[in-house]
């Protein structure tokens, strides 16, 4: 017996809502089929979840595990998801049954794929996928191609997602960036048009970003005015050797290239001066009468030791290892180099006026006195 056809009106969603509960128990089939009203996951109570935005899975009331552990819907539980004033579906899980009765709690991006507004009506329905085995991605913004080990963060990422759909949009997270991806194609094709990405070996390939050709054109008008730009630390030379090229003559350590000319870095603060006490210190510095000018003797050029390091103006990748090398002095070189110092010698005085000798000879002194001191007690002793 067929059951009697319904008549509802379009603009109350109510009304659709009682006559498909009246045409329910018509059927024979046991397939979960009920009516929500949806909601974001960030408009749900209790803590924040922003975690769950970046996944495939719902909230559903407690009555909802009742009915579905009533029809014996084992694990996994898969849910076709249809919103019929838009004409669009898809496909979830279920994450938790903690939802207000009467509501579901979708991630954004499912309402965004059902083109559905907080409080619509959608309609929940179970059903059964096929273990997927391929399935073909495209991601939506060149930057997909800075992440490393994209295998690893798609594994990590379908974690969160029972089931994908051809024409999904979903996002995942990950290093602090929001990525969204686009399903092209699974197989093995079924007219759902969907896969179970759970417990299987599943093969993804990718297509080229959305925006990767015109990254490439912004990148190739970008290198010829690159190329004809100076490098930041000057001029440098492409011809010769590198030690040519990086004017190495006049950053040696024993060049005296830097120290003449006006440019020197040497030849700053060379000058002398004179003391507050009227010593003087150096060159007189002569001094008009009646005026406040001070007139300082010009800098002198000196050795080019002092000088400081010269900056190494060297192009992005390369490496320069051609200064001067000194190796340390060998083991007993710089013993042999310095004549042997003798310290603590000279001549003192006491307090009674006395010149005292050598420390060494006031040594030997002490001890011979002492020797006699110690012979004579003993003497007297016995």
């Amino acid at each position: 017996m067929s059951a009697p056809f319904m008549t509802f009106d379009s603009d109350d969603p109510m009304s659709m809502y009682r006559a498909a509960m009246m045409g329910r128990g018509s059927g024979a089939s046991q397939r979960f089929d009920e009516y929500y009203r949806c909601y974001p996951v960030a408009m749900m109570p209790g803590p924040e979840r922003e975690s769950i935005d970046h996944g495939g899975k719902v909230f559903l009331p407690a009555s909802a595990l009742e009915r579905l552990t009533r029809l014996h819907i084992t694990y996994p539980m898969l849910f076709e998801l249809f919103n019929g004033a838009k004409e669009r579906s898809t496909h979830a899980g279920v994450l938790e049954f903690t939802a207000e009765e009467g509501k579901i709690y979708l991630p954004f991006w499912l309402m965004q794929t059902l083109l559905l507004e907080a409080g619509d009506l959608i309609q929940v329905k179970s059903t059964d996928l096929p273990p997927g085995t391929f399935i073909k991605l495209q991601p939506q913004s060149p930057s997909f191609l800075d992440i490393t080990d994209p295998k690893a963060v798609l594994e990590n990422a379908f974690r969160n997602f029972s089931c994908l759909t051809v024409g999904d949009i979903f996002s995942f997270d990950y290093n602090d960036t929001v990525y969204e991806i686009a399903v092209l194609e699974v197989k093995p094709d079924i007219k759902a048009n969907a896969i179970c990405t759970m417990e299987t070996d599943l093969s993804v390939d990718f297509a080229e970003p959305v925006g990767y050709q015109e990254m490439l054109k912004a990148q190739a008008a970008a290198k010829p005015a690159a190329s004809h730009a100076k490098p930041q630390g000057g001029k440098i030379h492409t011809q010769g050797t590198m030690a040519q090229a990086i004017n190495y003559a006049s950053m040696a350590p024993s060049s005296d290239v830097p120290a003449h000319g006006s440019r020197a870095i040497s030849s700053n603060f060379q000058g002398e001066g004179n003391r507050l006490g009227g010593r003087r210190g150096g060159p007189s510095v002569p001094i008009n009468a009646g005026s406040d000018e001070i007139k300082l003797p010009s800098a002198v050029p000196r050795a080019n030791a002092a000088n400081t390091p010269k900056p190494l103006r060297l192009p992005h990748g390369k490496l320069f290892f051609g200064y001067e090398f000194k190796p340390p002095p060998k083991h007993g070189e710089h013993d042999e180099q310095q004549p042997q110092k003798t310290h603590f010698q000279g001549r003192s005085q006491n307090l009674r006026g006395k010149v005292v000798e050598a420390a060494s000879d006031d040594a030997a002194k002490a001890s011979g006195s002492t020797e006699s001191k110690n012979k004579g007690r003993t003497l007297r002793d016995s």
